[in-house]
């Protein structure tokens, strides 16, 4: 019985890791479609489709090692946390997609001048990989790692905002523009709260502690 409920363990990691590099692409097609123009609009769907199914998935594997079996409270904990986490990974696929949505609106040729944004999507990314990777590897310090990224992203984010208010000011007519790109960098910052929750979750799973950002 227990060797068929590791199994299924194992499998829950394996679909979990799947939909977090799902969300590591969704992001870094959000980042070019701001900086290059590039929007791939279908295949932006495509893998926001992929996200979708793969939270259900993980839900019916998480609901039959429920149901089906008697875990234990340290296995209690990792199902639970990895239904947390696909909410978590879901959503950062709908902000993706939401920033795709507004890049299609924008000039590409200024798109330069926020070279912040671009390392806002970096770390979101990183925060995403490590964030997966640690709970597939029961590794607490790579989930610290991950949630250390937060303050770096809400400071990228501040630059920004700083930058824009001092475009408006200057050219109050660039005022659309800049609250498009202001809500693309909020999106990213949202992103980053996400990972950061994952990475609490990854810590809940191994501790029964779990910090969060709503």
């Amino acid at each position: 019985m227990r060797n068929r409920f590791d199994e299924q363990l194992d499998l829950l990691n394996q679909k979990l890791v799947a939909m977090g590099h799902m969300c590591e692409k969704i992001i870094i097609l959000a980042a070019d479609s701001f900086f290059e123009g590039q929007t791939q609009t279908d295949k932006i769907a495509e893998i926001g489709k992929e996200i979708n199914d793969y939270e259900r998935e993980i839900e019916s594997i998480c609901m039959k090692l429920l149901l089906q079996q008697q875990p234990i409270a340290r296995d209690l904990r990792q199902i639970s946390s990895a239904l947390k986490m696909i909410t978590d990974m879901k959503r950062i696929g709908n902000q993706a997609e939401n920033i795709v949505e507004l890049a299609q609106n924008l000039d590409s040729t200024y798109a330069e001048n926020y070279a912040s944004i671009g390392k806002m999507a970096e770390a979101t990314i990183r925060m995403v990989k490590l964030s997966i990777e640690a709970f597939v590897k029961k590794d607490l310090e790579k989930a610290k790692d991950a949630k250390q990224y937060d303050d770096i992203i809400d400071e990228f984010f501040c630059i920004i905002k700083n930058s824009l208010i001092q475009i408006i000011s200057e050219n109050p007519s660039s005022g659309e523009y800049a609250i498009d790109v202001l809500m693309i960098a909020k999106y990213f910052e949202r992103i980053g709260d996400h990972a950061t929750n994952i990475a609490g979750w990854v810590e809940f799973s191994m501790t029964g502690l779990h910090t969060s950002k709503r």
